[in-house]
C-alpha cells in the first residue's frame, strides 16, 4: 500500500518520539509499503502558534494529493490527526499534556484557558471520527477515555535496538538514563542517595534543562562520591550502562509509556519504579521484576538497599523481568499487523 505517517518535529530536540516514528515508518517499510512521512513542524509557544497549525492541518485532505492517491494515512502526534483521509488510523503517543493531565486552571493566563479549550474540541471532533484509534499504552488509553470519552486500543512497540541489549555483570550501580526534566523526577534519585544504608551508586544520564539544578542538589547534599551525572550518551555506551547496572530506576509522574522500562527489562535488570509513574507500571510487577513504590526519598533508598542486600534476588528479577517482556510478544510485525488490519495482528 502507499501509506502517509503523519506526526510532528521540534528541532533538535530529540527524543523518544522520534525513535517511535522513525521506527513505525522503517517497518512499514521493511513489510513492502511505499511510505511517505510528514512532519509539521511544532512550537510550544507562544498559544497563537499552536492554534494556527491546528487550523492549518484541517485544511489538509491527503487522500489523493496532486492526484496521487494514497491507501491509509497513520498519524502519531497532535495535531497531526487532524488532517483528513478516509481510511485514517490514529495511533496516539500522547496528547497535549498542557491541555490535559498537566492542566492548572489556577495559573493558566487567558491565552492558554482558551487553548485548552480548542485542543480538546479539536481532539473531540478529529479522534472522534477516525477509522481505528489507538493508544501508545494503557495509560494513554485511559486518558483518551477520562477526558475525550473515546475508546483506544493500547498497542505496545519495542524500544530502539531491542536485540542489541545484554546483561553483563552487576556493578552495583542503580542506572537512571532520561531527559533531565522536572517530569522525570531524577531529584527524587539524588534525594534517596541521601538516604542509604549499602555502597551502592547512582549513574544519571542524559541531559536537558534541570542539569544545572540536580548538580547543585548533589554538591549540596555532598553526594558527589555517589552520584554521577553523566550526561550525553551513545547508543552504545548506554547498553554498556545498562549491562552492567545492579538496578535501574524510572520514576517520572504520570509517564504516557517509558522506553526505559523495557529497555531495562530486555537487559536483565530489575526496575525502581513509582505509584503515580504511569507507564511502567504496565509492566513493573512488585517484588517479581522490580519495585513498585512510593515517590519518597525514602522509599526509594530502601529499595536501592534491598537491591543491593540480596543481589542474587536482584539478578533473578531482572531475568523474569527479560521473561515477561519475550512473553508479552511486543514487536513491530505486530504493531504493522494491527495498524493496518491485517491477518494474525490479534
Amino acid at each position: 500500500m502507499r501509506l502517509l505517517v503523519s506526526a510532528t518535529l521540534v528541532p533538535f530536540m530529540r527524543g523518544g518520539a522520534d525513535y517511535h516514528i522513525e521506527g513505525l515508518t522503517r517497518a512499514l517499510r521493511d513489510h513492502g509499503h511505499e511510505v511517505e512521512l510528514l512532519r509539521l513542524p511544532f512550537r510550544f509557544q507562544p498559544e497563537a502558534d499552536i492554534q494556527a497549525l491546528m487550523e492549518y492541518v484541517e485544511t489538509l485532505d491527503m487522500t489523493a494529493p496532486n492526484g496521487l492517491a494514497i491507501d491509509r494515512a497513520i498519524s502519531l502526534q497532535f495535531p497531526a490527526w487532524g488532517l483528513s483521509h478516509p481510511a485514517h488510523t490514529v495511533w496516539v503517543m500522547h496528547q497535549h499534556r498542557a491541555c490535559y493531565e498537566l492542566w492548572e486552571p489556577q495559573r493558566a493566563s487567558a491565552e492558554q484557558a482558551s487553548l485548552q479549550h480548542a485542543v480538546q474540541a479539536f481532539d473531540d471532533r478529529h479522534l472522534g471520527g477516525v477509522q481505528r484509534l489507538f493508544a501508545n499504552s494503557r495509560r494513554v488509553a485511559e486518558r483518551l477515555e477520562q477526558f475525550n470519552g473515546l475508546i483506544a486500543e493500547p498497542l505496545y512497540h519495542p524500544p530502539h535496538g531491542a536485540e542489541q541489549f545484554r546483561c553483563d555483570d552487576d556493578w552495583g550501580y542503580v542506572f537512571c538514563p532520561s531527559r533531565l526534566e522536572s517530569l522525570k523526577r531524577q531529584d527524587l534519585l539524588i534525594e534517596a542517595a541521601r538516604h542509604l544504608a549499602t555502597p551502592a551508586k547512582v549513574i544519571i544520564a542524559g541531559d536537558g534543562g534541570q542539569r544545572a539544578r540536580y548538580q547543585a542538589l548533589i554538591e549540596r547534599h555532598g553526594l558527589e562520591h555517589r552520584v554521577r551525572l553523566v550526561g550525553r550518551f551513545s547508543e552504545a555506551e548506554k547498553l554498556a550502562w545498562y549491562a552492567n547496572a545492579m538496578a535501574v530506576f524510572f520514576g517520572p509522574f504520570d509517564e504516557d509509556y517509558g522506553y526505559i522500562t523495557l529497555e531495562a527489562m530486555l537487559a536483565a535488570k530489575p526496575v525502581i519504579t513509582c505509584r503515580d509513574s504511569g507507564g511502567p507500571l504496565e509492566f513493573v510487577q512488585h517484588d517479581q521484576t522490580g519495585w513498585v513504590v512510593d515517590p519518597d526519598p525514602r522509599a526509594i533508598a530502601d529499595a536501592i538497599d534491598r537491591a543491593w542486600q540480596d543481589r542474587a534476588r536482584t539478578a533473578e528479577m531482572g531475568r523474569a523481568g527479560r521473561e515477561a517482556y519475550q512473553r508479552a510478544g511486543i514487536g513491530w510485525p505486530r504493531v504493522v499487523a494491527r495498524l493496518l488490519c491485517e491477518e494474525g495482528g490479534a
